[in-house]
């Protein structure tokens, strides 16, 4: 039973690396990618669906969602910051990141006040807080009030939204 378990572990952890690299290999496509930019960019679905990964479009201008467990990220132990998948607006610190149990990246706190915007989604019957990139206004995931200490928020992400970038001192 336990090598089973390891197994699919290994598995999992072999897909996520495999999505981070597909991922990694579209953004390099991307004319909007510029990570030290930080002026509002207004473009075009139909430009957006031009250069992002069918998944990373339905996530980000459908406001989809990837099943829990099956994005990138997830169990990232790396230090690092997260970049918005789009247009590489900073997003968030793997210092602010945390394991919610969910299935999805969970950080409590955003990266700065300018690096993401709620807007409100009545989508599937309820209210909820959407989380949005400020620069791009790709949708990201969403925002809950059952956090950790300090902020007591959990900023639910989608793996496909997000792009990390290793570094020892996010």
């Amino acid at each position: 039973m336990k090598a089973k378990i390891v197994i699919i572990s290994l598995l999992l952890v072999l897909a996520g690396a495999m999505a981070i690299q597909a991922q990694q290999q579209d953004e390099k496509k991307n004319p909007y990618y510029k990570q030290n930019e930080n002026a509002k960019l207004t473009v075009p679905d139909a430009q957006w669906k031009k250069v992002l990964a069918p998944k990373v479009y339905n996530i980000m201008r459908e406001k989809g969602t990837e099943a829990p467990d099956t994005g990138p990220y997830v169990h990232n132990p790396k230090k690092g910051t997260y970049y918005c998948a789009s247009c590489g607006h900073a997003l968030f610190s793997s210092a602010t990141k945390f394991d919610s149990h969910t299935g999805w990246p969970s950080f409590y706190q955003a990266l700065d006040k300018g690096s993401v915007v709620e807007a409100k989604d009545n989508s599937l019957g309820s209210v909820r807080d959407e989380v949005l990139c400020a620069r791009c206004g790709g949708h990201l995931g969403h925002v809950f009030d059952d956090g950790p200490a300090p902020t007591g928020l959990r900023y639910c992400m989608n793996g496909y939204a997000l792009h990390f970038e290793e570094n020892p001192h996010p």
